[in-house]
Parts: structure tokens; sequence; C-alpha cells
């Protein structure tokens, strides 16, 4: 028998309906944000501390700089084809370019982003931005709750989707990755240091010629 496919908009109302009755509610009787959501910073950017080394956004401007030192942010990873450098010009915050659009987006793009803020929080807190801060931030965002932080699918698409980061419009692509994404082989290949997590992905067989070609 086969299992019918749920509609993105049966699986946003799924996950709406699941987190709406897991949210506490606050003393004025409105829904309080779960705890181990992120916690927004600075409504003006769309900018949310994930973890206390990580922080997503919006694209910033140079208005924003002195809020990211506030913030001791060290690195910022910019998933815009348009480099940072426009709008920052410190020399002491780190730029990390890792452009990708969600409709096209595979493992390798995954485990490439995920490395880079790995890699940049053991050197500080790390900003990582889109346009909006709600696709491609939300989905690497996703990604490093599952990959790197263990959460469910299920709690990061609810934080993906109801956590007030943008339109609902705009997770199509990202939640379609997700419910197929193999998220052992994810992290199998991230502590691996694998490109991907398939041997016939370009980067591998890149990664194989030139290591056959040294041979």
């Amino acid at each position: 028998m086969r299992v019918p496919r749920l509609s993105f908009a049966t699986l946003l109302l799924s996950l709406f309906a699941m987190f709406n009755l897991s949210l506490v509610h606050a003393d004025d009787g409105s829904p309080a944000r779960p705890a181990e959501w992120a916690q927004p910073v600075n409504v003006h950017y769309n900018l949310f501390q994930m973890t206390p080394t990580l922080f997503r956004s919006a694209l910033p401007d140079t208005t924003a700089v002195p809020l990211l030192e506030k913030l001791k942010v060290a690195t910022v990873i910019n998933f815009l084809p348009e480099p940072d450098s426009r709008w920052l010009t410190t020399q002491d915050i780190a730029q990390v370019q890792l452009p990708y659009r969600t409709n096209h987006v595979d493992d390798a793009d995954v485990l490439k982003a995920l490395r880079a803020i790995k890699e940049a929080e053991a050197k500080g807190p790390v900003l990582m931005h889109c346009e909006h801060g709600s696709d491609r931030t939300g989905l690497m965002a996703a990604m490093y709750r599952v990959v790197v932080q263990g959460w469910s699918k299920e709690e990061a698409l609810g934080e993906m989707t109801q956590g007030g980061f943008g339109d609902s419009k705009h997770f199509k692509d990202g939640v379609r990755y997700m419910m197929r994404a193999d998220v052992d082989k994810l992290r199998t290949a991230l502590a691996n240091g694998d490109c991907s997590t398939s041997l016939f992905a370009a980067c591998s067989m890149k990664s194989w010629f030139q290591s056959a070609h040294v041979q």
C-alpha cells in the first residue's frame, strides 16, 4: 500500500499544530517562545542568537558593525553571491562566503557550511546570514540543529517554520531538502572530513582525481 505524500501546506499545518500544543504560555496567555529556539537580539536585522557562539540574521549593513563588535562576533558567514566587504570593512571580523540556493542545495553545500561554522566557532562567536535571514540561513540553521546538536528533524523544522524568521513561503525548498536528508550520513561525513555523502559527488570525484594524480 502506497503511503500518501504530505503536501508542503499539510506539513506546515502539522508542524504548527504540534508545536502550538507544546508551547508554554506566558502570564498574559500568549504563547511563550521555547527556550531552546533561537532568541531575538535585534528585530531590524532579523538577528537571533542560536547558541552562545552562533547567531543568524538578514543581510547586515555598516550600522550593524558596532552591534556585531558588542556581541564579539569573530566571523561572518555569508550565503549570498555578493561579498560582505561592501559593508564590513573592519579587519577584526573574518569573512567567509559560501553562496548557494535552496532550490539547488545538496549535501556538499550543507557539509561545507557546517564545517565552516564549526571551524569559525573555535575562534569566537559566528554570525551566518543571507538576504532576509529566513530561507538559506534557515536551512543551515536547521541542519546545524540536527547534524551538530542532535535535534530531531521535526524539532528543527518547527523552529525553522514557526520561529518568526520570515514568511513560510520561503521555506518550501529547505523543508523538502530536510525531509530527504540522511542525517547519519551527513554526521559521519562531517566527522570524517568528507566533502559529500556520495562518492560520486563532483567534489568527491575531484578529490579522488587529485589524490590519484599525486600518487
